[in-house]
């Protein structure tokens, strides 16, 4: 498991591995019952403090993406298809609003955006 930690963003560290690990469970790169690295360990490797990434951790573990398991350590949740379901949700809404935020740049009305959707699909 690769978590890329950067200075320069303005997220705390605790959400950046949060995101990380929550997009590698939903696109199935970590697989359900799948064990995670220790807290101690991702620490380590990370070079950061062991309360950060259990905040991660228990961040995670709130929202259903993982289980501890005490004594033997951190696991990928089996998927919750209702959570995954509304993660995409969000995703979609925040794509949909740039696409109009940048049409009205564009003088595109509501309806130029609905053609352009519905051209879009007919492609899949």
């Amino acid at each position: 498991m690769k978590i890329i930690i950067s200075n320069v963003k303005n997220q705390p560290i605790y959400e950046q591995i949060y995101e990380q690990i929550k997009n590698l469970i939903i696109t199935e790169e970590l697989k359900a019952g799948e064990m995670i690295p220790s807290i101690r360990g991702l620490a380590k490797d990370l070079r950061i403090s062991v309360i950060t990434t259990k905040r991660a951790y228990d961040e995670l573990e709130k929202d259903g993406f993982i289980n501890s398991v005490a004594g033997k350590g951190c696991f990928v949740a089996e998927k919750n298809l209702e959570l995954i379901k509304e993660e995409n949700l969000k995703k979609v809404e925040q794509y949909l609003e740039k696409a109009v935020k940048l049409s009205r740049t564009c003088g595109l009305t509501k309806d130029d955006l609905i053609d352009m959707i519905k051209i879009i699909g007919k492609d899949e």
